[in-house]
């Protein structure tokens, strides 16, 4: 069943503190298929991407792969996977009129949309199509045993949702153009040195840290946050003039908004803010 394939939970920001925020934490469902993306996961998606607009509670999402589960008696276990690619088995055949429909509207696009913080929690396997969803996340953090790629190039293809792009402005055109032309993968620790990835941590931490780094984020003022993410993401598709322009405008408004005013208040009387997080 599509609603099978992309399980939600919600996880508190600080329990002890009364605060009702929440983290979202959403993982792709298909273990036996390595997570692979196909029509199911990307409505999925993107229906997700909708309804978390309207869920105020939510201040930060984080998206990962599910866990294998035991192997077979007599068979290898499967090895763990963020996500794997897409569902190559759902494109053969396909021509381009074929294709172009379900590529320009699709759920890298709408995590790439979301408007709140997003994390891309990353252990095994994240190649093609699951590298750039979470190339299409925030920030990402994956564990030593991670493994990321483009290998389109050796079925005759390209990167078709916003590698070329999202990736490139990323780690740099040099860099994402080796991926794409060799499709050979690396492993983390280099993902790290080139900035494909935030943080590099032992398997065994990985959901720790990432849900600290995630609480620490929706502890913030999920309006300032919003706007935040809106400005930095202009710098990626208009000139450092521009840009600034933009930066000017959204920092002054800033000071019209209640949690400005709660922000400011609250360091000047040594107190912890209470954002009104609307």
């Amino acid at each position: 069943m599509a609603e099978d394939v992309l399980l939600v939970e919600h996880l508190s920001v600080a329990p002890e503190s009364g605060d009702d925020g929440v983290i979202a934490l959403v993982t792709i469902n298909r273990p036996d298929k390595l997570n692979a993306l196909n029509q199911d996961v990307m409505s999925a998606i993107k229906a997700y991407a909708k309804k978390v607009e309207t869920q105020d509670e939510v201040r930060c999402v984080v998206f990962t792969g599910a866990t294998p589960g035991p192997a077979p008696e007599g068979r290898r276990p499967k090895p763990n996977a963020f996500v794997a690619g897409a569902d190559i088995a759902e494109f053969a055949g396909q021509s381009s009129k074929e294709i172009y429909p379900i590529f320009a509207d699709n759920g890298w696009e709408a995590i790439w949309g979301i408007s709140k913080p997003t994390i891309a929690m990353i252990d095994g396997f994240a190649l093609g199509g699951g590298c750039e969803v979470a190339v299409a996340c925030d920030l990402r953090v994956a564990s030593d045993r991670s493994n990321f790629g483009t290998p389109e190039i050796n079925l005759g293809l390209m990167p078709g949702g916003g590698g070329t792009q999202r990736l490139a402005r990323l780690v740099g055109l040099g860099r994402a153009m080796e991926l794409v032309f060799t499709g050979e993968m690396i492993d983390a620790a280099e993902a790290h040195r080139i900035g494909l990835v935030n943080h590099v941590v032992p398997a065994a931490d990985l959901m720790e840290r990432t849900l600290a780094l995630a609480r620490t984020i929706g502890s913030k003022s999920a309006a300032t946050m919003k706007v935040a993410k809106a400005t930095m993401r202009a710098s990626m598709e208009t000139s450092l003039s521009e840009g600034l322009t933009v930066e000017l405008d959204a920092f002054s408004a800033l000071f019209d908004s209640a949690d400005t005013a709660i922000g400011v208040d609250a360091f000047l009387s040594r107190q912890a803010p209470a954002w009104t997080h609307k």
